[in-house]
């Protein structure tokens, strides 16, 4: 049997695991269960957006863009919810 591993947080000297991570600069940890991501235009707020491709089949030019407004650009607002909150979402999205 392996020995438990003290974490690096602590090693390091950090009060809490979230400031290690905020000073690491590491954003959130692993979510548990199912997530979705919903993805949205910054400028209209609509969730009808699409990767815009390049020439070649695969070779995308990682930029997104909006169907409703025509915007282009690669800072889409992106926001990860629970599989409960993602059944809202679609619910109140057919209303």
């Amino acid at each position: 049997m392996s020995k438990m591993k003290t974490p690096a947080w602590i090693l390091q000297g950090f009060n809490s695991e979230e400031s290690y991570n905020k000073t690491k600069g590491i954003k959130s940890k692993k979510k548990i269960g199912k997530t979705f991501k919903i993805r949205k235009c910054p400028k209209c707020n609509s969730d009808n957006v699409s990767v815009v491709l390049g020439f070649d089949e695969g070779n995308g030019k990682g930029e997104w863009e909006c169907k409703k407004c025509k915007w282009t650009g690669k800072n889409i607002d992106e926001k990860e919810v629970s599989e409960g909150e993602f059944m809202k979402y679609l619910e109140e999205k057919e209303k």
